[in-house]
């Protein structure tokens, strides 16, 4: 698992002069403009929220002793929490209003890759990959919910709270590498294929998403490039597993 999640991280070492030599950059300007308009909104939101949130957590202790302490403790989990739950929703929205801008850069990279220009895999068009991007993303979203909410009750339990901000990073980390992975895997599979193809390869898609959730941390800057560092080098690191599947036999439909 280890070693899997160090090569998703290492795919990004040749990703930006890969989408400079490509010429990939402007199929990146829509998704960019999606990208800044999804943070703006969501960030204004939890800025106004988590004090709220805090606030409301706080009427939990019912005691005079301690309260102020204790509120005060809530404000910083209600602020965790909203930031959590914001970077989901931030994840999946980009990155499902954009798989039809992101699946001709996967295709380009693996023309480069493979040598093959026209590929004979499923042909979707841009409302089937639309489709196919919210749905795949609506279900991560469910399963990343259900996911994030008991870890965040360890928030609540003192040193295990370290481990679960640990925890809830590598899952935010998953289920983003599995949405920039799924732009390949599109023109491969059917959606059942695709999810079962991930959590084979699941280090990949934490070490894609490791670097992906990074970038958010990186005030601006981090929006923009998030989507065309973290594509490129999921589509990268993708068609070269599809390959050693196919050399393996365990895939019949790039034969």
């Amino acid at each position: 698992m280890i070693k899997n999640i160090l090569k998703g991280i290492q795919a990004y070492s040749g990703a930006l002069a890969l989408i400079s030599k490509l010429k990939l950059w402007k199929y990146f300007f829509i998704p960019i403009i999606i990208s800044i308009i999804t943070a703006t909104i969501i960030g204004l939101s939890a800025y106004g929220l988590s004090d709220n949130l805090g606030r409301f957590l706080a009427k939990i202790w019912i005691w005079d002793w301690g309260k102020e302490t204790f509120t005060s403790i809530t404000s910083v989990i209600g602020g965790i929490i909203i930031i959590a739950i914001g970077l989901i929703l931030y994840k999946h929205i980009i990155m499902a209003l954009s798989a039809p801008f992101m699946s001709p850069v996967s295709e380009k990279i693996e023309a480069h890759l493979t040598g093959i220009e026209k590929h004979h895999h499923r042909n979707t068009s841009f409302k089937e990959q639309l489709w196919r991007g919210i749905r795949i993303n609506m279900r991560n979203l469910g399963k990343e919910l259900l996911i994030t909410f008991p870890i965040l009750l360890l928030k609540f339990i003192p040193v295990i709270n370290i481990f679960s901000t640990v925890l809830l990073f590598l899952v935010q980390a998953y289920y983003a590498g599995f949405g920039n992975m799924d732009y390949t895997l599109e023109r491969h599979f059917k959606y059942r294929e695709s999810i079962q193809f991930v959590r084979k390869h699941r280090g990949i898609a934490i070490g894609n998403g490791i670097v992906f959730m990074l970038f958010l941390l990186i005030p601006v800057i981090g929006v923009i490039l998030v989507l065309p560092m973290s594509v490129t080098a999921a589509s990268l690191k993708t068609v070269n597993l599809l390959k050693d599947d196919q050399l393996l036999g365990g895939h019949k439909t790039l034969v």
